[in-house]
């Protein structure tokens, strides 16, 4: 093949395929599928027209190996391209996909490739705010970013390495970016919640505990408190055992009440003194004569 090798994605949609053996013609290119795990396109799916592409969805499909010249037209030996037995299920046409970094940082959607007409191989992956190839090419900011990036591929999404955005090369300015409007994707603030600033002036370093309040400690149970006033003399200074003693002489164990988790002093008894009333006398109403 004598032709250039790397061509962009919409460089090839579009075009007309033809037979070199009868000149017929086959359709047109619709859709480029491309086996994400190794990277390449493998194969072209084809349509009679672009209508067709939104009245119908039957397509045929040949393999990317099929291609002899690429031009204005593309051509393929004869008709028999058409007859393999291609399933393009496992593959991906890889467009607006979301390409982000291993942190997380949105880069954009993919919006084209550029690959190597001979092997396949993906060479750039084309990058903007929106992955919609109907979108005119003046109207958004587009990137490149060589495909060496790519770290992983999954569902709808591409992860590539950290600071790639560093190596990604402008291809065109949009609208917006020409007014200064506009930013790349990963320089804006993709949070559209307000989030609260957080004061660092009352946290604590790394491997200190936290505090606990008075009022959230638990009392110590009856039978702890019992253990350990029943600790032995020997383990404590004359003067705390002195203390201790003497507190248990005004505060009896029996006063205690252990069916309560909060240790609390018992109340002292009042006692009232007994009040000096006196005695009502009997008193006589008649006086009894005496008998003579």
């Amino acid at each position: 093949m004598t032709f250039e090798q790397s061509r962009l994605r919409s460089d090839i949609l579009g075009t007309q395929v033809i037979t070199r053996s009868t000149g017929r013609r086959l359709g047109m290119v619709s859709q480029l599928w491309v086996d994400i795990d190794r990277g390449e396109v493998v194969a072209l799916g084809l349509r009679e027209n672009i209508l067709s592409n939104v009245l119908s969805n039957s397509e045929q499909v040949m393999l990317l190996s099929s291609i002899r010249q690429i031009g204005d037209v593309v051509l393929v030996d004869d008709d028999t391209v058409l007859d393999a037995d291609v399933n393009v299920t496992p593959y991906s046409n890889l467009v607006n996909s979301e390409v982000i970094t291993e942190s997380g940082d949105v880069l954009g959607r993919v919006r084209g490739f550029k690959f190597d007409v001979v092997t396949g191989k993906l060479e750039t992956l084309v990058i903007a705010s929106f992955g919609l190839p109907q979108i005119p090419d003046p109207v958004l900011s587009t990137y490149e970013l060589p495909v060496e990036e790519i770290a992983s591929t999954g569902p709808d999404r591409i992860i590539v390495f950290e600071d790639s955005e560093k190596k990604m090369v402008q291809l065109t300015v949009g609208i917006l970016e020409r007014l200064g409007l506009g930013t790349p994707p990963w320089e804006r603030n993709l949070d559209d919640g307000y989030r609260m600033p957080v004061s660092a002036s009352n946290q604590l370093p790394s491997g200190v505990q936290t505090p606990v309040p008075p009022a959230a400690r638990r009392a110590p149970a009856a039978d702890e408190r019992w253990r350990e006033e029943a600790a032995p003399r020997r383990d404590r200074a004359p003067q705390q055992a002195e203390a201790q003693d003497s507190w248990q002489d005004d505060y009896p164990i029996e006063d205690v009440d252990v069916t309560s988790d909060v240790w609390e002093e018992p109340e002292e008894v009042y006692e009232a003194q007994p009040l000096n009333i006196p005695q009502k006398k009997k008193v006589m109403e008649y006086e009894e004569e005496p008998d003579y």
